[in-house]
């Protein structure tokens, strides 16, 4: 069968598709750009998408809670790369779920001990401790004994535009550490720095010294305990961390505890400024991550290509040697 034949079985198969699903539901089906021209049926949202847009969790973790099977589309388990169609009703850990229409950005001074997560079984999650009436979750992370400025939404494609690596984004802290901060340490933090548990080198940021041993830093990565670790290469000790800054939304003078909604002026230039960022969702740092792990691997490759020209070499070697020694042996030459 050529292409052709199956790209006509392929449009015949989806236009009966739709037309099925007019009749039944009195109303026609909009197909996908691609599925107009190629025949492809592609209708309704992801799951993943669907949970993060609804406000309920991000798509990575909506990923991971489809692995374990607790997200149904009707009375079925979903599974990765489902779609929601019109009329399906979703369900999360056994709770129908419905979108919020509503779009909620809070700014939230989160306290020392407080865990960045929505699970319930943490009893110091953020969520507990806010006590906010409607679903939302932070954007990003903030580690547990650190403090300062938290974003609280129930928006999942702000969320991917702010914390992807690859929209370079600013987060700026302010860091007290153990022992006076030198301008060696200072350099050291704004080149760049290995990190091997994490087998990545940050990317290079802008550092600042504020005090005998205070900081301050700004960076467009979010790794795993970044600063920290960072800092532990250098043999210095973080005593105190605090983010006040979030692209253009500044912790100021909030309380800690409290929170505040973003809106007006300051929401819109928040928008302006993620208009042209990617939403994928991109897990922190994976740009670098990727750069590095491939720089290593070039390095390992060169060195094993050496490795093994030196034992090609030395073979050859050992090889003429024996000729050698069987010739005199022989008598021949």
């Amino acid at each position: 069968m050529v292409k052709s034949d199956i790209k006509g079985i392929c449009v015949q198969k989806e236009s009966e598709y739709y037309d099925n699903r007019k009749r039944t539901s009195g109303q026609a089906c909009p197909r996908s750009e691609e599925g107009q021209r190629y025949g492809i049926l592609e209708e309704g949202i992801r799951i993943n998408k669907y949970l993060s847009e609804a406000g309920v969790c991000s798509r990575r973790e909506a990923d991971r809670r489809l692995e374990l099977g607790h997200i149904r589309i009707g009375e079925r388990i979903a599974e990765r790369g489902d779609r929601v169609l019109p009329g399906q009703q979703v369900y999360f850990c056994g709770k129908p779920v419905q979108k919020e229409e509503e779009a909620i950005v809070l700014l939230v001074h989160k306290p020392v001990g407080i865990v960045c997560t929505t699970e319930r079984r943490e009893k110091d999650n953020i969520i507990n401790f806010l006590q906010y009436p409607k679903r939302i979750y932070p954007i990003g992370r903030l580690d547990k004994n650190s403090s300062g400025l938290l974003l609280m939404t129930n928006q999942g494609a702000l969320v991917n535009k702010i914390m992807r690596a690859g929209n370079m984004h600013e987060k700026e802290y302010i860091v007290t550490v153990h022992k006076p901060v030198t301008p060696e340490f200072l350099r050291g933090m704004a080149g760049g720095v290995p990190l091997a548990e994490l087998d990545v080198v940050t990317r290079k940021c802008r550092v600042e010294k504020l005090g005998t041993r205070t900081f301050r830093i700004i960076l467009t990565q979010g790794l795993n305990r970044q600063i920290r670790r960072m800092c532990e290469y250098f043999q210095y000790r973080v005593v105190a961390l605090k983010r006040v800054r979030i692209m253009n939304l500044e912790l100021g003078d909030l309380e800690v505890g409290t929170y505040r909604e973003i809106t007006g002026p300051e929401l819109a230039e928040l928008e302006k400024k993620l208009q042209h960022s990617s939403n994928a969702p991109v897990s922190p740092g994976e740009q670098a991550e990727k750069g590095y792990k491939q720089e290593r691997g070039n390095a390992r490759e060169k060195q094993a290509g050496g490795q093994g020209n030196a034992r090609e070499k030395q073979a050859g070697g050992q090889g003429q040697q024996w000729r050698k020694g069987r010739q005199k042996k022989d008598g021949t030459r």
